[in-house]
């Protein structure tokens, strides 16, 4: 769950350079295409069957895939169009808070007092390193709508990583991941269709690559490795997880931009480190996925 997390604090980068050249529907639907490219082998690969859920499990996954998958892309396509990618990074901070709320909502899982501290530990951490990065400084434009559709984006996101906790039958996590593509593409291909299309080769060579990589790694490598991981877990044990996206996301823009990590930073680190320690020593052992 770190390393999907990881991958997911990568994907505000990856939108902001997908949007500059790419319609959202058509990234998003291009994002799909290229990660069910990359599934359908591997399912034959493992020898994974691929799915057969009810009905009702077949509906609570369109809306899965529908808020998560597509609805978490456009948004975050469009709201990095409208505002900074550092005021991006600083409301992806708010995830962690946005999923355990949801949970205590939709999947009536009351937190424990060692999770609540966890929590707010992690909390405490997003906002130490967003609000110290340098890159949110500096007096840039902002713009209040942009900012709404991160947050809305967010809430996408935390449905995404919990919504499987409400199905009747568990899937394999391979599997899961491939039907959430599967179901990405159907559900953006028709608007992609309607968008306005620049000629291909208006198309920039940065746009392009930031679609792969976003099909290969958040998509391929994240959906997977969340999976594997929120099964064996509670969703608000999973919840303290997604803290690591911000802070993946600050630490990616010192990496690519040459930013300098400040001491609130290095702080803000540390309790995301604690708190992520702290779920992980307060679960009980689960016994091994067959």
């Amino acid at each position: 769950m770190a390393a999907a997390m990881m991958t997911v604090g990568s994907t505000v980068i990856a939108s902001k350079t997908m949007g500059a050249g790419l319609a959202p529907f058509t990234a998003t639907a291009c994002r799909f295409a290229i990660a069910l490219c990359a599934f359908i082998p591997l399912m034959w690969l493992t020898g994974t069957p691929w799915p057969r859920p009810s009905r009702g499990d077949g509906w609570l996954l369109l809306a899965q895939a529908g808020a998560g998958s597509v609805g978490y892309t456009v948004l975050l396509v469009l709201g990095t169009q409208q505002t900074t990618a550092a005021d991006a990074g600083i409301l992806l901070g708010t995830l962690p808070a946005v999923a355990a709320l949801l949970i205590v909502l939709l999947l009536g899982e009351r937190p424990t007092p060692r999770l609540l501290l966890a929590l707010a530990l992690a909390t405490t951490g997003v906002l130490a390193v967003t609000l110290a990065s340098p890159a949110s400084g500096g007096g840039a434009r902002r713009s209040l709508f942009g900012d709404l559709l991160i947050l809305l984006a967010v809430v996408c996101e935390s449905l995404f990583i919990l919504l499987n906790k409400r199905l009747r039958q568990p899937l394999p996590p391979l599997a899961l991941a491939t039907t959430m593509s599967g179901l990405g593409l159907a559900v953006s291909i028709v608007p992609a269709l309607l968008e306005q299309h620049p000629a291909l080769i208006g198309v920039s060579a940065s746009s392009g690559w930031a679609v792969i990589y976003y099909a290969l790694v958040p998509t391929v490598a994240g959906f997977w490795l969340w999976y594997a991981g929120a099964a064996r877990v509670t969703a608000m044990e999973a919840s303290a997880f997604t803290a690591i996206a911000p802070i993946a996301a600050v630490v990616l823009s010192a990496m690519l931009l040459d930013e300098s990590i400040r001491p609130a930073q290095m702080l803000g680190l540390a309790l995301v480190i604690v708190a992520v320690g702290t779920v992980a020593t307060a679960r009980s052992p689960q016994p091994p996925l067959e």
